[in-house]
């Protein structure tokens, strides 16, 4: 997310020893919008410093078709999260081979705003950023403060391994479109392809002797099994209850119809009232009210549910595909890692069970006021071609924005359930775009104050659906955030 990013998401992102910074509940629900604010109002004023110092471009050839300054300085800051680092250093070294007159400074760091949000006020922004985790900065800000470049030059440019190819030829659908947030430019370049869903061990699901559950009655009757041998059903980052949505958002997709998640997104009046929006919360609070949550959970952050989870606590743990290498130093060798696309209601659904989110997480930005934007964007060149994207999928256990890079490759359990899950859904993949259309609305209010409470007994049901949606009205109504709408 995140990057996520969460992932991400995530990438959608991580901190602390993982992908998600440890922020005190307090600070998620009010606190962490303070830089937030302060961000957009210095992009604002600040109109980002001098517009001078830009590298001169270079000499544009078939091996360098950008035009990149083969003496410029490239700067390149990572989001140090669940992916690691390493895959950056390897495609670094990549454009230090095609330049090698060049200096390049990397870095990486889990504190993404508080690192670069002083640089961008002062015009001198690095010239790649991997714009993740708990300290993302929000996309709608920088693009509609002009403080991002067109991704276009990169995209229509020639494919690293192939001149006839261009690099927006060579990506899974959906990445091109997600990287536009109003019209056509594109901003963003989202580099992994997470797989979200519902995690569990399959050895664990064997001993009791049951198949992943496709309905809500199946999927009751699993947990009861589990409880009975003293596992929980369900576990989840507690502190970071925006994990939630990477199983309840697709379950709701799946229950109603993509159109459900369309409205949601478009913050349209009593989106979040719809029939399919209450069955699903319903059912989540189920898990709560039958004991089928691991204990203390709500205190927990993700590393600490991810551990527990991988220590047989609890059976099932909604997540992205970052996960198997966030949690690999904890996960048995023998578990059995799978992914799942989530439990339905019934055979009503409006969408087949194997309906699944998977989309574009880890989102890398080239600022517009970037000394080398061209750097930036060779750099991501270099990440996009095959050889990158195997490494990058042998390494952090995830697929990219390359469509392929698996040939080759031995899959992990983890990657290898989550390519199966993608061929089950087939057309059936949902792309919910709240978490990077609207990162404060998600994380701290649909997350932390609405199904956060929820899970944790503090609120009901209809309860959280009110707030909620009152959430989504105050962002509908407030002119000081862009909007965004599927097209």
């Amino acid at each position: 997310m995140g990057s996520t990013s969460a992932q991400n998401p995530e990438n959608n992102g991580s901190a602390g020893v993982g992908r998600r910074d440890v922020i005190k509940r307090s600070a998620a629900l009010g606190l962490i919008s303070v830089p937030t604010m302060s961000f957009l109002s210095a992009c604002a004023s600040s109109g980002g410093g001098d517009n001078g110092g830009k590298a001169k471009e270079g000499e544009k050839t078939a091996k360098n078709p950008l035009g990149v300054n083969d003496t410029a300085p490239m700067e390149f800051v990572l989001f140090d999260g669940g992916f690691g680092k390493e895959y950056a250093e390897d495609a670094v070294k990549i454009y230090e081979q095609n330049f090698p007159e060049v200096d390049v400074k990397f870095s990486a760091t889990q504190k993404i705003q508080s690192t670069l949000q002083p640089r961008f006020n002062q015009g001198t922004p690095p010239d790649l950023i991997d714009n993740s985790g708990a300290e993302q900065m929000d996309m709608g800000v920088l693009s509609s403060k002009n403080q991002l470049a067109d991704l276009t030059p990169l995209l229509d440019a020639p494919s690293y391994d192939d001149p006839n190819k261009k690099v927006r030829d060579t990506l899974r659908p959906g990445i091109v479109e997600m990287g536009r947030l109003d019209g056509d430019p594109v901003w963003i370049m989202y580099y992994a392809y997470t797989v979200y869903g519902v995690w569990y061990s399959q050895k664990a699901l064997d001993s009791l002797d049951e198949q992943y559950p496709e309905t809500w009655d199946q999927m009751l009757a699993v947990c009861e099994k589990a409880k009975k041998k003293g596992m929980a059903g369900w576990t989840y980052a507690g502190k970071y209850p925006y994990y939630l949505p990477f199983s309840l958002y697709p379950m709701i997709g799946k229950v109603g119809g993509v159109e459900v998640l369309d409205a949601i997104d478009n913050l349209e009046p009593n989106a979040w009232k719809h029939p399919a929006v209450k069955a699903c919360f319903e059912a989540y609070y189920e898990l709560y009210k039958k004991g089928y949550v691991l204990k203390g959970t709500p205190g927990l952050d993700h590393i600490q549910s991810q551990t527990a989870w991988a220590q047989g606590k609890a059976l099932f743990i909604p997540n992205g595909s970052w996960v198997e290498n966030e949690s690999a130093n904890v996960i048995p060798k023998d578990f059995d890692l799978a992914v799942s696309a989530p439990t339905g209601i019934d055979s009503a659904d409006k969408l087949p069970f194997g309906t699944i989110w998977a989309s574009g997480g880890e989102p890398f930005i080239v600022p517009a006021k970037a000394k080398n934007p061209a750097g930036g964007m060779e750099q991501l060149r270099i990440m996009l071609s095959e050889a990158s994207s195997k490494n990058f999928t042998s390494k952090v256990k995830s697929l990219t924005a390359y469509n392929g890079g698996t040939d080759g490759i031995t899959l992990t359990p983890g990657l290898k359930s989550g390519v199966a899950a993608l061929d089950k859904a087939g057309e059936n993949v949902v792309n919910p775009r709240m978490q990077d259309w609207y990162v404060q609305l998600q994380k701290e209010k649909i997350g932390v104050s609405g199904l956060g409470e929820m899970m944790a007994g503090r609120l009901t049901p209809a309860e959280a659906i009110k707030k909620i949606q009152g959430f989504a009205d105050e962002t509908a109504k407030d002119t000081s955030i862009k909007h965004y709408k599927h097209q």
